[in-house]
């Protein structure tokens, strides 16, 4: 037997595969992008924001504008959010204790990113095929009386 220092780190749990915990990642990651996104882009939450986003630029204090600056920035809000739910789920992530929370952590994180970047591209591009149809729609089609006189 190899001594502790030599030893790899034991797994979560013998009996939890790798496939349930990142089916467990990729869910847990969804509350988290949900939440992240709508408390930093959503109109329920734009007076709030506002209010955050004046203070962290108004503040003397360097603590004072960093706490109000995170509830304008999905990606800084994340991480709180991700230690929120690592706290009330008790996820680990490849390793028991403490290793495992902090794998879980920056991975819940990264992948919650992800979705809020494929969710902000899914809507530029509805956006954008919104204003192609409007701008399709007043253009005016030419009368089919001209069309006949001109042949």
């Amino acid at each position: 037997m190899l001594p502790a220092c030599h030893r790899p780190p034991m797994p979560i749990e013998l009996n939890t595969p790798l496939s349930h915990q990142t089916a467990m990642l990729l869910l847990l990651a969804v509350p988290i992008a949900c939440i992240a996104w709508t408390v930093t882009h959503e109109e329920v939450f734009r007076e709030p924001r506002e209010f955050c986003k004046s203070r962290s630029q108004s503040c003397h204090r360097l603590v004072e504008r960093k706490f109000f600056y995170l509830f304008t920035c999905e990606y800084c809000f994340s991480h709180y959010v991700s230690a929120l739910a690592l706290f009330l789920f008790r996820f680990q992530l490849l390793y028991a204790g403490w290793r495992g929370y902090v794998v879980a952590w920056f991975a819940l994180v990264w992948v919650a990113n992800v979705y809020m970047s494929v969710f902000n591209r899914l809507r530029l591009e509805i956006k954008h095929e919104n204003v192609e149809i409007a701008v399709e729609q007043t253009r005016l089609p030419e009368p089919a009386t001209q069309d006949a006189s001109k042949r």
